[in-house]
C-alpha cells in the first residue's frame, strides 16, 4: 500500500511533494516500510542525479528514523534543514529492514528474518516493486555497520537477477564501517585501543584473551556461542577502558546507559549497546509522534522500533558469520565496491577492515595494496586533511578522519564529499 497523501507510481513519476513512502509485503505476514526523498538540487533534476538506498545497522536500526533524521536526510531530529543532507546530490531511499525494524513489522515471530539470505530475498521483492518501470539513473546502495553486511548480500543478489525482472541501473555498493568480518574487528580491538592509549599492558592481555575465545568459537563454527563471547569481550573492553564508547573512542556514554546489569543476558546487553543508541527517547518521540501523524499509513498496532529487539534476537545466530567471500564475488562480477571507515570507530575499527581486505582473493588486490593513497581536504576546513582514499579498478577505500561509527553524523561535509566522489559527481 502507498501513502494516501503522496501516492507512489514508480520512481520515474515523482510528485511535487518531493517525497513518497509506503509498504511492500515482502512475504506473508512481513511488511516492509520505505521512504523516498527525490533529489532536491538547484542545478539538476532528480532524473539527472543518482538514487541512493541507505541501509542502517543493528540489525534493527531504522534507516527511515536514524539514518534519515540523525545522519543524511533533509531534516534533522529537530526538523530543521540539514546543511549536509545527501538529498542535495541524490535521491535517497530509506528502507526499514530487516522486517520488524522501524515502521516495518511482522504479523508473527515466525516472520522475522534469521539470516542475511532472507534479508536479501526480502529486499529484492521490495526493489522489484519499487522499480516498476525501466530506470536509467544510477542506483547505489550505501550502508552502515550491520547494514553493510546486508548491503553486500543484497548487491550479490542484484547481480544474479534475470535481465528484465528488476529494472534498475545498479552502479555500486558502499560499505560504511561495515560488519563484513566480525572476527577481524574483535581481534583488532586490543591493538587499536592500546595504540590510542586506551589500554595498558594488563588490559591488552585481558582483551586479547577474550577475543581469542571468540576466534575459537568462530573457527569451530559455533556462531551463537561466538556472539555470546563477543558480548563478553565488549564487557572486558569496558572494564579496562573505563567505559570507552564503541562508536567513537573520543566520546563517552553516561555510565548508567552502557554498564552491564547483574544477571543480564548477553543478548540483552548487546541490544543495550547496539540497538538502544539508535532509539534514543528524543528520536522515538519524533517518529511515534509528528512523523507517524505525517505518514498517515502506519497501522495502529505498530510502534516505531517496537520490534527492533526481536529483529536483533532473531538474527543473533548470523552475527559472527563473515561475508568476505561475498565481497570477493561482487568484485569478480565487476560491481563497484567502496569500503569507508571512521578513524575513531571501535566496534568496526579500521584496523579490522584492513585485515579482511587483505584476505580478498580479488585479482586486483596486490596492485591496490601497492598504491599510495591520496589526501582529501576537509570541505569544512580547506587546507586541513579530512580523509584519505585510493581506488584501483572497481575497488575503493576511504579513511575518514575524526569520525566514529556514524560518519555522516560526525563528519557531515566529508561524508557528503565522499558521496559525490563515489557517485561520480566530483
Amino acid at each position: 500500500m502507498a501513502s494516501p497523501h503522496f501516492p507512489y507510481s514508480g520512481f520515474s513519476n515523482p510528485l511535487k511533494s518531493k517525497e513518497s513512502w509506503g509498504y511492500v509485503d515482502v512475504r506473508e505476514g512481513a511488511h516492509m516500510f520505505w521512504w523516498l526523498y527525490y533529489a532536491d538540487s538547484p542545478s539538476a533534476s532528480y532524473s539527472q542525479l543518482p538514487l541512493v538506498m541507505w541501509l542502517q545497522g543493528g540489525p534493527g536500526g531504522s534507516g527511515c528514523g536514524f539514518g534519515n533524521f540523525e545522519e543524511i536526510g533533509p531534516l534533522d531530529r529537530d526538523l530543521e534543514p540539514r546543511k549536509n543532507s545527501w538529498v542535495q546530490y541524490s535521491s535517497v531511499l530509506f528502507v526499514d529492514n530487516p522486517v520488524g525494524t522501524g515502521f516495518s513489522y511482522t504479523d508473527s515471530d515466525e516472520a522475522f528474518a534469521t539470516d542475511v539470505a532472507t534479508v536479501a530475498s526480502d529486499m529484492l521483492v521490495l526493489l522489484k516493486q519499487f522499480f516498476n518501470k525501466e530506470e536509467h539513473v544510477p542506483f547505489y546502495i550505501f550502508s552502515e555497520s550491520y547494514g553493510g553486511k546486508m548491503a553486500a548480500a543484497i548487491s550479490l543478489e542484484l547481480t544474479k537477477v534475470e535481465k528484465g525482472t528488476l529494472k534498475c541501473n545498479f552502479a555500486g555498493v558502499a560499505l560504511g564501517d561495515s560488519w563484513i568480518s566480525p572476527l577481524d574487528s574483535v581481534m583488532t580491538w586490543g591493538p587499536y585501543l592500546y595504540s590510542t592509549s586506551l589500554l595498558d599492558d594488563y588490559g591488552l592481555r585481558e582483551v586479547s584473551s577474550a577475543a581469542e575465545a571468540v576466534k575459537q568459537a568462530v573457527d569451530q563454527g559455533q556462531y551463537l556461542k561466538a556472539t555470546e563471547l563477543w558480548s563478553v569481550t565488549e564487557s572486558v573492553v569496558e572494564q579496562n577502558t573505563n567505559g570507552v564508547n564503541f562508536y567513537n573512542i573520543l566520546t563517552q556514554e553516561p555510565d548508567e546507559e552502557m554498564s552491564s546489569v547483574a544477571g543480564e543476558g548477553f543478548l540483552s546487553l548487546l541490544m543495550r549497546h547496539h540497538i538502544s543508541p539508535l532509539h534514543r527517547q528524543s528520536l522515538s518521540q519524533l517518529m511515534n509522534g509528528p512523523i507517524r501523524k505525517k505518514l498517515g499509513i502506519i497501522p495502529q498496532n505498530v510502534t516505531w522500533g517496537g520490534q527492533a529487539e526481536a529483529v536483533f534476537s532473531s538474527m543473533s545466530g548470523d552475527f559472527m558469520k563473515p561475508v568476505v567471500d561475498v565481497v570477493d564475488q561482487l568484485l569478480d562480477a565487476g560491481v563497484n565496491v567502496t569500503v569507508y571507515n571512521g578513524q575513531l570507530d571501535l566496534i568496526v575499527d579500521t584496523m579490522g577492515q584492513e585485515q579482511w581486505v587483505k584476505q580478498l582473493k580479488w585479482v586486483g588486490l596486490q596492485s591496490f595494496s601497492q598504491m599510495k593513497w591520496t589526501a582529501l581536504d576537509d570541505p569544512a576546513f580547506p587546507g586541513v586533511t579530512g580523509a584519505f582514499y585510493k581506488t584501483y579498478k572497481n575497488f575503493s577505500f576511504y579513511w575518514i578522519l575524526k569520525a566514529g561509527h556514524m560518519i555522516p553524523s560526525d563528519q557531515g561535509p566529508m561524508a557528503l564529499q565522499m558521496l559525490k566522489m563515489i557517485t561520480q559527481q566530483d
